[in-house]
């Protein structure tokens, strides 16, 4: 146990209802965070405009104000980039957090290091870079979820996933 204490707030949005039932530890505002996504960056853009569009529908659903999309490399917006702008919107912390499954170089080494630089400019600004997903329990959930709808689909004609539709990918060979 890390010795913080945790309050727990749902957040409640009149359309979605409650979204996040995220604790957050005592002093801790969540209009004084930024949330900066980051994923590795491609050079296809079209994954690039897929993880900016998930980062913005998290924001929308979680209810945190002040959330930036970034690559790590490839592709803009930066997380240099993506600091700036929590800053810019208030943020007095910025959390930092890697859209990998699997810790590795770039979380050891890679997205510490540029989140440090972008920190530099921002004097009296806190950061965290969080742990990566893997292994959330949760995760096993959604592999069996993913197995179980591309079976249903190529087996029962079931619509295929908004990845799959239309590409023929989601079909017993």
């Amino acid at each position: 146990m890390c010795g913080l204490r945790l309050r727990h707030e749902p957040h409640v949005d009149g359309e979605f209802g409650v979204t996040s039932d995220l604790g957050l530890p005592e002093g801790i505002d969540r209009d004084s965070i930024g949330i900066v996504i980051v994923d590795h960056g491609s050079r296809r853009d079209e994954s690039n405009r897929r993880h900016e569009a998930f980062v913005m529908e998290w924001r929308t659903s979680r209810g945190y104000p002040i959330v930036e999309p970034a690559h790590m490399e490839l592709a803009t917006p930066s997380i240099r980039t993506a600091f700036d702008a929590c800053v810019a919107a208030g943020a007095q912390t910025v959390v930092i957090a890697p859209y990998f499954l699997w810790p590795g170089n770039h979380w050891d080494r890679d997205i510490p290091a540029l989140a440090a630089a972008a920190a530099t400019r921002h004097p009296g600004v806190h950061y965290l870079v969080t742990a990566p997903l893997g292994p959330h329990p949760l995760l096993m959930d959604i592999v069996d979820d993913r197995i179980r709808q591309c079976l249903e689909h190529a087996v029962d004609g079931v619509s295929a996933c908004e990845l799959c539709a239309g590409t023929g990918r989601c079909r017993l060979r």
